[in-house]
């Protein structure tokens, strides 16, 4: 993947979870809780574009923050 576009995304994803109040350790959990396998510093790494994303981690964020895609993405 591009990783300007990777930052953007994971941008995208830590300003739809701040404006829920939600942190990133809440995140991570709801996603274990989702069947996830992910940690903090993975959902912390994924906000800053160090991490890829796998579309099942991206189906639950969207479900979990209930987001569109459009907002996920662009």
């Amino acid at each position: 993947m591009n990783p300007v576009i990777e930052k953007r995304i994971g941008n995208n994803i830590r300003l739809l979870r701040e404006k829920r109040g939600m942190t990133q350790e809440i995140l991570a959990a709801k996603m274990q809780l989702g069947g996830c396998d992910i940690t903090r510093s993975a959902v912390a790494k994924i906000e800053v574009g160090q991490r890829h994303l796998y579309p099942d981690e991206i189906i639950l964020i969207k479900t979990i923050l209930d987001v569109s895609y459009d907002e996920i993405f662009i």
